[in-house]
C-alpha cells in the first residue's frame, strides 16, 4: 500500500505522519509483549525464577491474571477520565515510562525471587495493558469506518515488526553472551533492559507527532465525576447490546488467543523440546506471519464485513489448535505455529476495527476500556484453565491445550448472534 493510497484511508485532518505516530506505538510496545509475556522471560520464570518447579506454569498464569484484573477495573474508569480531560497523550506518556521503567526492574528478578519478579511483572503488564487501551482509542478518530480495517491491519503488521526487530537484537546478544559462557540468569537480565530502553525510544514519535481530541470541557475532574461517568454509560448498555454481544464473545475466542500468547514459548520447549535458541527463531518467524495476517486481513475486513471476517479467523484457530494438539516433532509444530501467528494477527487486528466502528465518538477511550476489560478477563480465564490444567496433570501440556478449542468455539458461536449494522446505528446515534 502505498502512502498516498494510506492517506485517503484517513479521516479529514490526519495524515501519513499521524498514521506513522500511532503505528509507532504498537512497533513500541509489541517489544515488551514479545519478549515478556510471549518469547524470553515466561519461559526465564518458569526454568529459573521457578526452578521448573510443577506449579511453575499455573503460577505465571496466575501473576498475569492478578494483572489483567487489576486492568479490569481500571480500564474504564481510565478511560471515562480520558475522554473528560482530554488528556489522553499525558496518560498514555505515564503509562508507558512507568512499563519501561517496571520491565528494567524485572531484569534483577533471579532464581528463587518468586515475589520479586511477580510484583514487577505486575507492575509491568498492567501498565502496558493500561496503554494498549489508550492507543487503541485513537483509531476512531484516525480511520474512517468503511477502512477501519485496513488502518488497524497496517498498526498491528507495524507493531509486529517492532516485536521482530526487538527480538532479534536480543537474541543478537544472547548469542554473543552465549559464547562467552554466560548463563541464563546472566543474559536474560540484558534482554529486559534493552525491551525496556526500546518502548520508550520507539513510542517516541507518537508522542510528538499524534494529536489529542479535546475532551469535554469539565472544569474539574474528580473521582465522583468519573464514576458518575461511567455509571452513565453503564445505565445506557441497553443501547449497546451488539457491542455486548461482541464483547462477551472476546471474553471466550481472546482467552485461547492469550493463552496462546503467555504459553507458546513454554509449550514449544516443555513439549516439543526446543532449545531456547529455536524457541526464539520461532517466536521471530511467527511475528511475521502475524504481520502478514494482520496487514491481510486487515483488507480483507474491510470487504467482508467486520462479523464475516471475524468468524472465518476463529474457525481457522479452532483448525490450527487442534494441529498443534496433534504435533509431536519440529516440522509440523513449526507448520502450526505459522499458521497461529498469521490468525494472531488477523484476530488482534479485526477485534480492535469492530470495536472501532461499534463505539460512540466521544466516548471512545471508555468503550476501548470496556473491550480492555473484556480482553484482560479472557486473559484471565485462558491462560489460568491451561495452567490449571497442566498442574492438576502433573505438567501435561498437550492435552492442556484442548481447552482452548473450547474456548474458540463458545466465542464463535456468541459472534455470530451480533448484528453489525444495528451495532453501528447505536453508536452513530445521539448520546
Amino acid at each position: 500500500m502505498s502512502w498516498s493510497k494510506t492517506t485517503s484511508l484517513l479521516n479529514d485532518g490526519y495524515t501519513k505522519r499521524h498514521l506513522w505516530a500511532w503505528s509507532m506505538y504498537d512497533f513500541a510496545n509489541s517489544g515488551y509483549t514479545t519478549v515478556v509475556i510471549t518469547a524470553i522471560f515466561n519461559a526465564y520464570f518458569v526454568s529459573v525464577v521457578a526452578d521448573n518447579a510443577v506449579w511453575a506454569t499455573f503460577l505465571w498464569t496466575s501473576v498475569l491474571s492478578l494483572s489483567y484484573l487489576i486492568v479490569m477495573f481500571l480500564g474504564p474508569l481510565l478511560g471515562a477520565y480520558v475522554d473528560m480531560s482530554g488528556s489522553r497523550k499525558r496518560v498514555l506518556l505515564v503509562l508507558t515510562l512507568a512499563c519501561a521503567l517496571s520491565t528494567v526492574c524485572l531484569s534483577n528478578a533471579g532464581r528463587g525471587d518468586l515475589w520479586f519478579a511477580a510484583l514487577f511483572l505486575i507492575f509491568s503488564n498492567t501498565f502496558f495493558s493500561l496503554g494498549e487501551n489508550v492507543i487503541a482509542s485513537y483509531l476512531p478518530d484516525l480511520a474512517k469506518k468503511e477502512t477501519v480495517g485496513r488502518v488497524s491491519g497496517v498498526g498491528w503488521a507495524v507493531g509486529y515488526v517492532g516485536g521482530i526487530l526487538t527480538l532479534a537484537l536480543c537474541l543478537i546478544v544472547v548469542t554473543e553472551l552465549k559464547a562467552i559462557g554466560w548463563e541464563a540468569e546472566q543474559y536474560v537480565p540484558i534482554t529486559l533492559i534493552i525491551t525496556g530502553l526500546l518502548f520508550v525510544v520507539a513510542a517516541l514519535p507518537t508522542f510528538i507527532y499524534l494529536n489529542d481530541r479535546d475532551g469535554i470541557k469539565v472544569t474539574k475532574v474528580t473521582v465522583a465525576s468519573v464514576n458518575k461517568r461511567f455509571l452513565e454509560t453503564f445505565s445506557q448498555r441497553h443501547r449497546f447490546t451488539d457491542l455486548h454481544r461482541f464483547l462477551l464473545s472476546t471474553v471466550f475466542f481472546q482467552g485461547g488467543v492469550q493463552a496462546v500468547i503467555a504459553l507458546a514459548a513454554i509449550y514449544a520447549q516443555q513439549v516439543i523440546g526446543f532449545t531456547f535458541t529455536e524457541t526464539i527463531l520461532l517466536i521471530m518467524v511467527v511475528n511475521v506471519t502475524a504481520a502478514f495476517g494482520a496487514y491481510t486481513f486487515g483488507r480483507l475486513h474491510d470487504v467482508l464485513g467486520h462479523r464475516n471476517s471475524l468468524a472465518i479467523i476463529l474457525c481457522g484457530w479452532i483448525v490450527t489448535t487442534v494441529l498443534a494438539w496433534l504435533s509431536d516433532e519440529r516440522l509440523s509444530f513449526w507448520i502450526a505455529a505459522n499458521l497461529v501467528g498469521l490468525l494472531l494477527g488477523a484476530c488482534q487486528s479485526n477485534a480492535r476495527a469492530f470495536v472501532s466502528v461499534l463505539t460512540p465518538i466521544n466516548r471512545q477511550a471508555e468503550f476501548f476500556g470496556l473491550w480492555g476489560f473484556s480482553v484482560k478477563c479472557a486473559s484471565i480465564i485462558g491462560p489460568l484453565t491451561y495452567g490449571g490444567l497442566t498442574w492438576l496433570t502433573g505438567g501435561d501440556h498437550r492435552n492442556a491445550i484442548l481447552s482452548l478449542v473450547v474456548l474458540f468455539v463458545i466465542g464463535l458461536a456468541i459472534l455470530l448472534t451480533v448484528d453489525t449494522e444495528r451495532g453501528v446505528t447505536a453508536a452513530n446515534g445521539k448520546y
